[in-house]
C-alpha cells in the first residue's frame, strides 16, 4: 500500500511538472498586434482599479524601480493546481518595457478556482534584472498582500519585492503566490511576433 501511495504520488509530480513545463513554453508576448493591444487595455484598467482600490499603492509606484503587472491570472486544482496569466512590465516612470507570464504548480490540499490579478513591484535594479533574466522565481512560503484601502500603507518589501493580489474572487483554499515562475520578453523582441 505504502509503495502504491508513493507511485501515485510520483505520478502526479510528473504531470504537474509536465503541465508547468507546456505553459512556460507559451510565449511570453502576445501573437498578435491585436492581442498586444488587447492586453494594454486590460492592464491599464487593472491597474486603474488597483490605485482606487488602495490609494496608499501610490507609494510603491512613486519608489520602485518597476513593476509587473498581471491583469488576470487563472488557478484552480483539486490535489494538483496550476495558475496562468500574462501581464507587462513598466519601467519607474511607467513605460511599457516587455510582456512578462507568471505560472504556478502545486500539489497539496486545495479545491477551487479564482481569477486574480497581481502587481509585483521591484524595490533594487538587481530585482528587476533577476526578473528579466528569467532568474525569479517565488519561494514556496512567499505570500501576497490582499489589495484593500490602506494596505499599502503597512506593506513592505521583501528581498526586493512586493507582491500585491487585487481583486481576488471564487473559492480557493491555497491562495498563496509561492513557487510562481515568471518569464520575460523584450518589447523590441516581442514586435517582432506576428502579423
Amino acid at each position: 500500500m505504502q509503495s502504491l501511495r508513493k507511485t501515485f504520488a510520483f505520478v502526479f509530480f510528473v504531470v504537474v511538472i509536465t503541465l508547468c513545463a507546456v505553459v512556460v513554453a507559451c510565449s511570453t508576448a502576445p501573437k498578435t498586434p491585436s492581442e498586444r493591444r488587447a492586453l494594454s487595455t486590460s492592464t491599464s484598467s487593472f491597474l486603474t482599479r488597483a490605485r482606487e482600490a488602495d490609494p496608499s499603492l501610490s507609494r510603491f509606484f512613486d519608489n520602485c524601480v518597476g513593476y509587473a503587472a498581471i491583469p488576470e491570472i487563472g488557478k484552480g486544482g483539486v490535489i494538483l493546481g496550476g495558475a496562468y496569466g500574462k501581464g507587462q512590465l513598466f519601467d519607474r516612470q511607467g513605460r511599457l518595457t516587455g510582456y512578462c507570464d507568471v505560472s504556478q504548480g502545486s500539489i497539496g490540499a486545495q479545491i477551487g478556482g479564482q481569477s486574480f490579478g497581481e502587481v509585483v513591484f521591484f524595490e533594487t535594479e538587481s530585482a528587476m534584472a533577476d526578473f528579466k533574466g528569467g532568474k525569479f522565481a517565488l519561494a514556496a512560503q512567499a505570500s501576497a498582500v490582499a489589495l484593500a484601502s490602506g494596505a499599502g500603507a503597512a506593506a513592505k518589501y521583501d528581498n526586493g519585492v512586493a507582491i500585491f493580489i487585487v481583486n481576488p474572487k471564487g473559492l480557493m483554499l491555497e491562495a498563496s503566490v509561492g513557487g510562481q515562475q515568471f518569464g520575460y520578453q523584450a518589447l523590441a523582441d516581442a514586435e517582432n511576433i506576428g502579423d
